[in-house]
């Protein structure tokens, strides 16, 4: 059964699947499941719900939750009323929300429960439109969802036949969802899809990751991101069951428990995974270390079908019996891919997973593609390390003369909401949108992303500095867990630096260096600044000379999104870090000027 709109999916899985489960959540303590036939009465009661209160085709519902099931339900029952969902960061300020809500035109707001609640509510009184508040948990004094639910499920007569009427109007090309971009640089923008737009993709994704009903998926991308609703999307068009991540810190558990066959990823994610990995073979002595990481150095120099050989090919085998089999059993001892996107990932990361028996699919896109531009594939010929793979069915890529990457396709956003002339700046009179990024083909097939073009910046002598390639090699150090490179408009490149402080103590153990556990008193020592310089110097090496980091601060700090340093997908939200700690980068600058 193919499928054209995003409600045809409950259908479409109860044909196919019927008895399979779609979703699972844990719920104290244990996970909760829901099967097909649940998910497609709860989809259409919660539509039909909509409807007796009033909802019309066009009209928006703003959702502020963790990921789970019950995401789904409202999203696609929405889609299935013609409203418009407009899904939210749970980690905005107070104005940022009263923005959504007012520029989207909201009418109600879906929260997770009684905390986020409390912090929204106040915000939503101030919002004329917005007329309810719902939570997904049940608390003593909020409105709880299931009561939109049990509206539809005793609905009249005349409710259900309008649904289907609404439901057969509903064209591809109408609009489904509206995502307001995280951003790295502080504008949020309203990026208007349609159903078009998510199916084409999720669809060509499908064809891509190969899922089936014996598979089981780890969410843990944000929903209200555009990379974790297509995964989601694609998953349940495959007939595989979606399991969500309880937070951050339960990945690796979660990923035991359910004997996962996959799960979705940011490159952040995967460092933190790669870094205890390599925390534990650290941890080990003798032989046991020794082959450790002659595995590792071993998985670093892998290429995918045999290209470095037989004997290599034999050496990899070893390993994988002795050590990367171990890797696959911390993690369930069943994952063998994993989509990631939303950043750039370290190649190191890619071959050494791969190596490991675990397909990282390297991917790029952005919100306003839906997202997939372009992906690795699992086989050849569509798969060259490295790179963000070949294009997706459907969507055609140039590069512009300036090497920015331009695009076009049935993944094209709808446009900025209620912003023409924002989008008639960033899609051309030819249908092409200006991604803002700067590229190029490799071989002529695959695409290879460089920077975002305003993060590229100049030097003062001219010469042009891209700094995400440079902060990726500074974070293939074991002491450097995150890395901006800085230096507009002055002579030379610089970088902050935040150690790996549980690295760092295991390494000043060894060293026998006596320390505090005050992270400031860490980065104080000498010999820490030392061997930072050193593994600076190192780098510098391997880099043009306007690439130098010529100075650089080793910062106490952790840079997270509720600190606000990064965004929701983990990427370095620059201007906030700037502004942060412009007074140090004002006197890495202004010791030059005295000199």
């Amino acid at each position: 059964m193919e499928i054209s709109r995003i409600f045809d999916l409950p259908e479409r899985f109860l044909n196919l699947f019927p008895d399979s489960d779609v979703f699972a959540a844990k719920t104290d303590g244990k996970w909760i499941r829901y099967n097909a036939r649940e998910y497609y009465n709860l989809t259409r009661w919660f539509a039909l719900g909509l409807l007796e209160m009033g909802f019309k085709k066009g009209d928006k519902i703003a959702s502020i939750s963790n990921n789970r099931p019950e995401w789904n339900f409202i999203d696609v029952g929405m889609t299935m009323a013609g409203v418009i969902h407009v899904p939210v960061y749970t980690s905005l300020s107070g104005s940022e929300y009263q923005y959504v809500f007012e520029h989207s035109d909201a009418r109600m707001v879906i929260v997770s429960g009684s905390r986020v609640y409390q912090d929204i509510k106040p915000v939503c009184d101030r919002v004329k439109k917005v007329e309810w508040v719902y939570t997904f948990d049940k608390t003593d004094h909020n409105s709880h969802w299931m009561e939109i639910v049990e509206k539809g499920k005793h609905c009249v007569p005349a409710t259900i036949k309008k649904l289907e009427e609404i439901k057969q109007a509903i064209t591809p090309s109408d609009a489904a969802v509206l995502i307001y971009t995280s951003g790295t640089t502080g504008t949020s923008k309203g990026v208007l899809l349609s159903h078009k737009n998510l199916v084409s993709n999720f669809r060509a994704a499908a064809e891509v990751f190969k899922l089936g009903p014996e598979d089981r998926y780890l969410n843990i991308l944000p929903l209200c991101h555009v990379g974790g609703r297509m995964g989601n999307y694609q998953t349940q068009y495959s007939g595989a069951c979606i399991y969500y991540a309880e937070n951050m810190g339960t990945i690796a558990v979660n990923l035991r428990e359910i004997m996962a066959t996959g799960f979705d990823a940011v490159p952040r994610i995967l460092e933190k995974v790669f870094d205890n990995v390599m925390a534990k073979g650290r941890s080990l002595s003798g032989v046991k270390k020794k082959l450790f990481f002659w595995a590792v150095r071993l998985g670093l120099k892998f290429k995918p079908f045999g290209e470095n050989g037989w004997i290599y090919e034999q050496k990899l085998k070893i390993a994988d019996k002795l050590i990367f089999s171990k890797w696959r059993e911390a993690l369930g001892g069943c994952v063998r891919l994993v989509g990631c996107g939303g950043a750039s990932l370290q190649p190191r990361l890619e071959r050494i997973f791969w190596a490991a028996g675990i397909k990282i699919l390297n991917m790029y896109g952005l919100t306003e593609t839906s997202p997939i531009i372009t992906i690795n594939r699992q086989d050849q010929p569509l798969c060259k390390l490295g790179t963000v793979g070949a294009l997706i069915d459907g969507v055609e890529v140039k590069i512009n003369d300036d090497g920015e990457i331009l695009t076009r396709g049935n993944n094209l956003m709808i446009g900025y909401y209620k912003d023409e002339a924002l989008t008639r700046s960033a899609i051309d009179g030819e249908g092409w949108f200006h991604t803002g990024d700067v590229g190029h083909w490799t071989d002529g097939i695959f695409l290879t992303v460089t920077d975002r073009i305003k993060e590229i910046f100049k030097l003062s002598n001219g010469k042009f500095v891209a700094p995400q390639p440079i902060e990726n090699k500074l974070k293939e150090s074991p002491f450097i867990d995150q890395a901006m490179v800085i230096g507009e408009h002055q002579k030379f490149a610089s970088a902050l630096v935040l150690p790996d402080f549980k690295y760092l103590k295991e390494w000043c153990a060894t060293q026998q260096i006596a320390i505090g556990q005050d992270p400031a008193d860490m980065i104080a020592l000498p010999r820490v600044k030392q061997v930072i310089g050193e593994e600076i110097n190192k780098l510098n090496k391997s880099l043009s000379e306007p690439e130098r980091i010529m100075r650089f601060r080793i910062l106490a700090d952790e840079w997270t999104p509720a600190s606000g340093e990064l965004s929701a997908t983990l990427k370095l939200k620059r201007k906030v870090i700037e502004a942060k700690y412009q007074e140090i980068i004002d006197g890495i600058y202004r010791k030059e000027a005295n000199t």
